[in-house]
C-alpha cells in the first residue's frame, strides 16, 4: 500500500516496512517511476521514500531550480519521512548531485549513500578524454539550450535528446521543464559565477554502482580506488551504460539488498 505524503509542492510516495527509510532521488529525465523496481525487492526490508524532483512534473513551477533549493527541498523530505533517525539515500544521476550536497551539509541525517553511476564528476582529480569530453558538453548544452527556449520546440528537443540517450522513461512524460539543472550549471559557469557545491568527501558507507559501457565516465579511477579501499564500502561496475538499475535489475537489486542486509557499524556523524 502507497501513502502519499506532501512536502512543500512535492509528493512523496511511502511504501515497504522496516525501521530504516530509504529516500530515492532519480535524475534527468526521470521521474519517481525510475524506481519502480527496487521499492518492489526492497518494500519488504525498508521503508521506501520517492518522489519526482521538483520542475519534472508539468504540474510543478517552471522555474530555474538552484542548489540551494534542491538541497532544501530534500531536507524538508528526509525531515518529514524520517524525522528520528538517519536516512540511506539512494541517488542517480543529477539525483547524485543534489543528494551529495545535501549529505555533505547534513551528515548526521544520512547513514549510508547507494549511488549510482555517479561519483567525483567535475572534481580536478575527473580527468575525461577529448572525444567523452566534446559529447558531454554537446549533450548538457543542448539540454540547457532546450531550458531556455522552452515551450514546445525546447520539449522537443529534451525528447529527442532523451531518445538519443536511450533514457528509459516515458517520452510523454519528458518535458524541457526538466532540463533547469544544466541551465543552472552552464548557465554559471559561463558568467564565471560560482556553482557551490561543497568538494565531494564521503565518509559514511557507500555502495556504488556504475555503468562500464558507455561514453563518459562521471567518476575519477583516483576517486574509485579511494572509496574501494574502505572496508565498510562497495564498488561494482555492471556492463551497462547510465541507467544500470533499468539495465539490469536484477543483478542491481540483488547487490543493494545484500549490501544493504550487511551488519556494519553506523557512522559518529549518522548516529549524532
Amino acid at each position: 500500500m502507497t501513502e502519499v505524503v506532501k512536502v512543500n509542492e512535492i509528493e512523496v510516495h511511502l511504501e515497504g516496512e522496516g525501521d530504516e527509510t530509504i529516500v530515492m532521488i532519480h535524475g534527468w529525465p526521470d521521474t519517481h517511476r525510475l524506481w519502480d523496481g527496487q521499492v518492489a525487492a526492497l518494500k519488504h526490508q525498508f521503508r521506501c521514500a520517492r518522489f519526482t524532483l521538483p520542475g519534472y512534473d508539468p504540474a510543478h513551477t517552471r522555474k530555474l531550480y538552484t542548489l540551494e533549493d534542491l538541497v532544501a527541498q530534500i531536507a524538508a523530505i528526509v525531515d518529514k519521512v524520517s524525522p528520528n533517525k538517519p536516512v540511506t539515500l539512494m541517488i542517480h544521476d543529477w539525483g547524485c548531485i543534489w543528494g551529495y550536497q545535501y549529505y555533505l551539509r547534513h551528515q548526521h541525517r544520512v547513514r549510508r549513500i547507494v549511488s549510482v553511476d555517479i561519483g567525483d564528476a567535475g572534481s580536478k582529480d575527473h580527468q575525461l578524454p577529448t572525444k567523452a569530453k566534446l559529447f558531454a558538453f554537446g549533450y548538457q548544452i543542448f539540454l540547457a539550450m532546450a531550458w531556455l527556449i522552452g515551450g514546445t520546440t525546447g520539449d522537443a528537443m529534451t525528447r529527442k535528446m532523451a531518445h538519443w540517450l536511450k533514457a528509459p522513461g516515458d517520452p510523454k512524460s519528458i518535458h524541457s521543464g526538466m532540463t533547469y539543472s544544466y541551465w543552472w550549471k552552464w548557465g554559471r559557469t559561463f558568467r564565471n559565477i560560482p556553482l557551490g557545491n561543497l568538494p565531494l568527501k564521503i565518509e559514511c558507507p557507500l555502495l556504488f554502482l556504475y555503468g562500464a559501457n558507455k561514453s563518459v565516465s562521471f567518476h575519477s579511477e583516483s576517486w574509485e580506488k579511494q572509496m574501494a579501499a574502505r572496508p565498510e564500502n562497495r564498488i561494482e561496475a555492471l556492463p551497462t551504460g547510465h541507467w544500470v538499475m533499468t539495465e539490469q535489475p536484477e543483478r542491481f537489486n540483488k547487490t543493494v539488498v545484500e549490501w544493504l542486509s550487511e551488519d556494519r557499524p553506523v557512522s559518529e556523524k549518522s548516529a549524532a
